[in-house]
């Protein structure tokens, strides 16, 4: 018989177990893919000391389990060992042929992840707490709830790629982020009927302001996305028979406005004139002077700047913002936060509450699901609620 190999304090060693001549102790093993690898640790127990001035790391036998049961499991020793932001980029790297303004979210999140410790950890090592800790450092930072939200999910789409694949066995960014960071985000609140109505007349009266009533009344009239609106061309209106084309939108980064098609296919759609719609329109197109520049295709934009260039959503949400200011600085009972999305969330719910079908608001709106149709916009209010039910039971 063969005798058992030993290290310098007399223990037996098992198999792919040794121990080098400086003390420290090696295992070695055959991966997946039939590579051998090899793992080190001054420990062979948990137990054993650390020789003086050497980094403390688990034992060799710790390293064996885990090895052994991501084996078992059949979970890739390779893949877990790359970092959070490796992983993000073979995620996003599985579709690359998108928006512009995806590719920009993509940067943001990347650059978040190089900039904070997690995104250097191997996705193995990786728990909920860390995970959870990281939401709180984005708070700290100055993200918002809806942004390191949105992070989140990213991640949270990424880990279980990384599940798929055999990196990993859970997912760290699977929990409830408000469990962690208070939710601040601002509800939207559409604006009363009353409140719509001392708007329109503030800017009707306003010397400063007055250029901006027909496209906020464009706006409210129509549900237009902000984008959407900004990228309206004569083209796109068709007075017979009542109707806006919507095909495209108009964005505006570091580089200069570019053309997009609309988010899903549900954005390419024909959304209705109303008759005040279409006076505020054929206003906007006699007002018009000159051509505007040509960009991606689409020439002959209807909403412009003093220096001729097309307005974009940056331009409406500070004149709102200012308009907001103007106004409540005149008037006893103030004006709420107003953006351009709130317009397009106080059309839908002005409809919703004078109950149109949902399907079809749904597709005024150009939602892709029904869901956020009702969810987001046809909230119900305690006014309409109480005059509903009494309509109902007098």
């Amino acid at each position: 018989m063969s005798e058992k190999r030993r290290d310098n304090k007399g223990r037996i060693l098992r198999t792919g177990e040794s121990q080098r001549t400086d003390g420290r102790y090696m295992y070695k093993y055959v991966n997946r893919a039939g590579e051998t690898k090899v793992v080190y640790s001054w420990k062979l127990v948990p137990t054993d000391r650390v020789p003086k001035g050497k980094r403390d790391a688990i034992s060799l036998r710790e390293k064996e389990r885990e090895i052994q049961r991501d084996l078992e499991d059949g979970i890739d020793t390779k893949g877990k060992k790359m970092t959070l932001c490796e992983l993000y980029a073979k995620k996003t790297a599985q579709r690359s042929n998108v928006k512009k303004n995806t590719q920009t979210g993509r940067k943001y999140l990347m650059d978040a992840l190089e900039q904070d410790r997690l995104g250097s950890r191997s996705i193995d090592s990786i728990k909920p707490s860390d995970a959870k800790e990281w939401a709180v450092r984005m708070k700290e930072k100055g993200y918002s709830f809806k942004t390191i939200s949105n992070y989140k999910r990213s991640l949270k789409a990424s880990f279980y790629m990384a599940i798929e694949d055999d990196y990993v066995r859970k997912n760290p960014f699977d929990f409830q982020l408000s469990e962690v960071i208070e939710d601040d985000s601002e509800s939207r609140q559409a604006l009363s009927e009353e409140q719509e109505e001392h708007l329109l007349t503030f800017l009707q009266q306003d010397t400063v302001y007055q250029k901006y009533y027909d496209d906020i009344l464009i706006l409210l009239k129509t549900g237009l996305r902000i984008s959407e609106l900004c990228g309206l061309t004569a083209r796109d209106l068709d007075f017979e028979n009542h109707t806006i084309n919507i095909d495209h939108q108009l964005l505006r980064n570091q580089e200069g406005y570019y053309i997009e098609t609309p988010k899903t296919k549900c954005g390419i759609r024909k959304v209705p004139m109303s008759e005040e719609a279409g006076k505020a329109l054929q206003r906007v197109l006699k007002r018009k002077t000159g051509k505007s520049i040509q960009i991606d295709g689409y020439r002959n934009f209807l909403f412009l700047n003093q220096k001729g260039m097309p307005m974009v959503a940056c331009n409406y949400t500070s004149a709102l913002k200012n308009i907001v200011r103007k106004y409540n600085k005149y008037h006893e009972e103030p004006l709420p936060k107003i953006t351009p999305h709130i317009l397009r969330h106080t059309f839908c719910t002005r409809l919703a509450q004078k109950n149109m079908n949902p399907k079809n608001l749904q597709y005024i709106m150009g939602h892709s699901s029904i869901m956020i149709t009702l969810n987001l916009y046809a909230h119900a209010s305690q006014t309409g609620a109480n005059m509903e039910m009494r309509s109902l039971i007098a």
